[in-house]
């Protein structure tokens, strides 16, 4: 691999023998004779390597050295002289040199150091790479609506207790799940989900539970469930009041006893599992539609977390906003782009109602599409027209009109959103409001939203 080189000498006969070395082993080099010069050009463009003199007139190699640290330029520097003492070394070393090399320097001994630095380089490179996919998983906060919320998660972490998260579609239920999992004395053990609401009733408790061996058609080999596959771990339950009925039943049954069936199995498995579950919807009012058993609520219920939407929470949006455009852009290998001031008032003036899974996925779309910086009106171009649009508004939600025509026309908006929202998941979208599947195509119809035609549709 070609390393691109910059050296800094004040010999003019230094700098050629070493331009010439380096060329002839495939790699690209750039010369300077004097600090202040090769100050510039670190901070104007990158280098894999900078090789440089320590004795030289005016600003000698370890003003340098400093000089970048202070300007935190992070190419690795390999210092030279033919005037070598250990404290000069050690002095080296400590403002960051990578290797202190003593003149004259054979060209096996350049070509092995500018392997060294490449190596560490790339190491670096994929730290940066690591960083950035564990920052998935990093809640980022900085308001006082958070800070309660993680004070909280903070003191039940340890626990074994069972936590309910709260919260709407798209609060990070998941990420805080995964934080109490990372945060207890089971974080070196698996940490295993499943949403209730993306598996058909027939299939989840082979989910959960596993099966045998020829215990049903299709089962063509033993499959260990979820309880199972967390194991001394945490199970994350999301969606659980999108469980059937049928199914809570044989739940609790697995928190009262500690262990599980396989479907096809003689026996039960004892399993060590802490159970995290959440949902968007109000479990008390599922109990008194028959929705949900009475008795499993207190069984998970037993620390209730509730996560605020994004509009609750504006005081995060910047931070949040930095996070997303940092973690988009390093995913891509895109090059960072600043949101001005007017684009975050324009972000924060919005409902979200996606939460922070629409703000990433409207990060995204606005690094796409932005030159140098993203302002205000790139924000209100990209945002949907939810909000205020214009002084001729009268309506609540911009409509006019007779009253029932209004609600019509707000019913058909949020049904749409729905829709939206679960991928044109037709019961996943009936579950979210509440009706049946039968209830939602009568809706539709009366709404005038044509779900033959629907771009993208799921029956499943």
């Amino acid at each position: 691999m070609s390393a691109k080189i910059l050296i800094v000498d004040d010999e003019a006969n230094t700098l050629a023998s070493l331009s010439r070395a380096f060329r002839l082993a495939g790699h690209e080099a750039v010369v300077c004779d004097n600090a202040a010069r090769a100050l510039e050009l670190a901070q104007a463009q990158p280098f894999d390597l900078i090789l440089s003199d320590v004795v030289m007139p005016k600003r000698d190699g370890l003003s340098l050295l400093e000089d970048l640290r202070n300007a935190e330029v992070a190419t690795p520097v390999v210092m030279m002289s033919g005037q070598a003492h250990i404290e000069m070394a050690v002095r080296a070393t400590r403002l960051g040199a990578l290797d202190f090399l003593e003149k004259p320097l054979t060209t096996e001994k350049l070509l092995v150091t500018v392997d060294n630095a490449m190596k560490l380089t790339r190491l670096e490179t994929e730290n940066r790479d690591l960083r950035t996919r564990v920052g998935k998983h990093t809640m980022v906060w900085n308001g006082e609506t958070m800070r309660r919320v993680m004070a909280q998660i903070e003191r039940v972490a340890a626990s074994e207790s069972r936590v309910c998260i709260y919260g709407e579609t798209g609060t990070g239920k998941e990420l805080v799940a995964r934080t109490l999992h990372e945060k207890s004395y089971r974080a070196n053990g698996p940490f295993v989900t499943l949403n209730c609401a993306a598996v058909p009733a027939e299939l989840i408790e082979s989910e959960l539970f596993g099966h045998e061996k020829g215990s049903f058609t299709g089962a063509a080999q033993r499959h260990n469930g979820k309880f199972e596959q967390a194991h001394r771990g945490t199970l994350f339950l999301d969606e659980i009041g999108d469980m059937p009925v049928a199914m809570q039943a044989k739940l609790l049954r697995v928190l009262e006893e500690g262990e599980v069936e396989r479907i096809g199995a003689d026996k039960p498995t004892k399993v060590d599992v802490r159970v995290v579950v959440a949902t968007h919807r109000n479990l008390e009012q599922l109990i008194e539609s028959g929705g949900f058993r009475r008795d499993l609520y207190h069984r998970v219920v037993v620390f209730p977390l509730t996560l605020p939407p994004l509009r609750d929470r504006c005081e995060d949006l910047p931070a949040l906003v930095e996070h997303f455009a940092r973690q988009v852009s390093a995913q891509n290998g895109w090059k960072p782009v600043p949101f001005s001031a007017t684009a975050i008032e324009a972000l924060k003036e919005y409902a979200w109602p996606g939460n922070i899974r629409e703000l990433r996925n409207v990060v995204e779309r606005l690094l796409l599409l932005a030159g140098d910086e993203v302002n205000g009106e790139d924000v209100r171009m990209a945002l949907p027209a939810t909000r205020n649009s214009g002084p001729e508004q009268t309506g609540a939600n911009g409509e006019t009109g007779p009253l029932a025509q209004r609600v019509l026309a707000f019913e058909k908006k949020v049904v749409l959103a729905e829709l939206d929202r679960h991928g044109r998941h037709i019961t996943q979208t009936a579950k979210a409001l509440g009706l049946e599947r039968s209830h939602l195509y009568k809706k539709c119809a009366q709404l005038g939203i044509d779900l033959q035609n629907l771009p993208g549709r799921n029956d499943r």
